[in-house]
């Protein structure tokens, strides 16, 4: 039995860490503005500062909206066939990032606003060489 590589989607969106996963962006070095992916420089109308620090995010948060996705994305999103609905979360993470990821729950009934969540990296699809395509995902707490 072979292996699959895990491949990011994306590179330099995710990382496993000591501390666990983290999403990888960006804050602005004087007001503490974040950004996911990173920035070049802070877009804050109220900052008169452009510099940007790196900065990691998560891995727990709070599900502050979603929704279930009922039917096939257009491309380039990728997926597994046959396709198969799933929920995708708006989740506040520290540091005042809310971002959107998908929810990695077996049933979406079991998914309520205001839940603890936690960053989670799992497999998205595979690909046509055999790798496993990770991403960023939401697991309930």
């Amino acid at each position: 039995m072979t292996t699959a590589n895990r491949v990011p989607v994306v590179q330099g969106l995710f990382a496993e860490t000591p501390n666990g996963p983290r999403l990888l962006g960006s804050k602005c070095a004087t007001c503490g503005t974040p950004y996911f992916p990173k920035s070049s420089a802070c877009h804050n109308p109220d900052c008169q500062d452009p510099r940007v620090e790196d900065a990691q995010f998560g891995p727990r948060g709070k599900l502050w909206s979603y929704v279930v996705q009922f039917y096939p994305p257009p491309p380039p999103v990728k997926y597994d066939e046959p396709f198969v609905p799933y929920a995708v979360g708006a989740v506040d993470l520290p540091g005042g990032l809310r971002v959107l990821g998908r929810m990695s729950v077996d049933d979406v009934k079991k998914i309520k606003i205001g839940m603890d969540v936690d960053l989670v990296i799992e497999r998205l699809c595979g690909d046509k060489d055999g790798n496993e395509v990770t991403t960023w995902k939401f697991r309930l707490v």
